[in-house]
């Protein structure tokens, strides 16, 4: 339950899919003036080194980030929370959400950070001082505290699935949620699979969220015989403009052979 660990992944195809539209996302809300809330429930350790041996091992961040950098333009938030990294802790460094939120978000804005994991925790505390950073149960912790003040804001639900469970208890936190936080952008992380292990789960956010956004790219495995074969987005209230990104996205990932 506690061996998961994201450097082995970082940078990946998933995380192109993920971060670029989660940043766009993040950037969109704090276009207005108003303050708002980032909740995420399964944070990692924010920062990631590309030319670790976890990462190297994998070559994941190789056939992701590294190969498709040139498709976001300067401007484009994306690309801009990875020179910011870069420019702070070096070429190999990379992203994960919690720091994107950061580095994307303002003062007046808030951020509550969950992760279990001890290690990972312990990174992310170092990475991100000024954030809320809990190690608890992430669905437990954002049950806990919805609705957020402010009310205006979104959730990350980023899990491993490394507990089987969460294909079938994911659609009932989902729920609560939506319901406890009436105006929140909620964005759950889903891994597309050989096995067919996400259907069911799928099945019932779209018969409980008719109106969200479902978004899912396609990519080859990682290595022979990997069970992951692409990445998906389930968006419940999604930001106006953000099918439109998702859509040029997919079109870029599709040409990945």
């Amino acid at each position: 339950m506690l061996s998961y660990q994201h450097i082995y992944h970082a940078g990946n195809l998933a995380d192109v899919h993920k971060h670029s539209l989660l940043a766009w996302m993040l950037d969109y809300l704090t276009r207005k003036d108003k303050p708002v809330s980032y909740i995420e429930t399964h944070g990692g350790r924010a920062l990631y080194d590309l030319d670790a041996d976890e990462a190297r091992k994998t070559g994941e961040a190789a056939q992701g980030i590294v190969r498709v950098r040139h498709w976001f333009e300067a401007d484009h938030p994306y690309a801009k929370c990875l020179s910011q990294t870069s420019d702070l802790h070096g070429e190999n460094a990379y992203p994960g959400s919690p720091l994107i939120a950061a580095q994307t978000l303002r003062d007046t804005d808030t951020l509550t950070i969950a992760e279990l994991h001890p290690s990972e925790h312990n990174a992310l505390e170092l990475a991100l001082p000024t954030a809320t950073v809990r190690r608890a149960d992430g669905f437990a912790m954002a049950h806990s505290m919805l609705p957020p003040t402010p009310r205006r804001g979104l959730m990350l639900i980023d899990p491993s699935f490394e507990v089987k469970d969460d294909y079938e208890t994911i659609p009932g936190h989902i729920k609560k949620y939506v319901r406890a936080w009436n105006v929140g952008i909620i964005v759950l992380w889903y891994p597309i699979l050989t096995s067919g292990a996400h259907a069911n789960m799928l099945k019932t956010l779209a018969n409980d969220h008719p109106d969200a956004l479902r978004h899912e790219v396609r990519f080859p495995p990682a290595r022979p015989g990997h069970g992951m074969v692409g990445s998906g987005l389930f968006v419940i209230r999604p930001p106006f403009g953000l099918a439109e990104q998702a859509a040029n996205l997919k079109t870029r990932l599709d040409q990945v052979k």
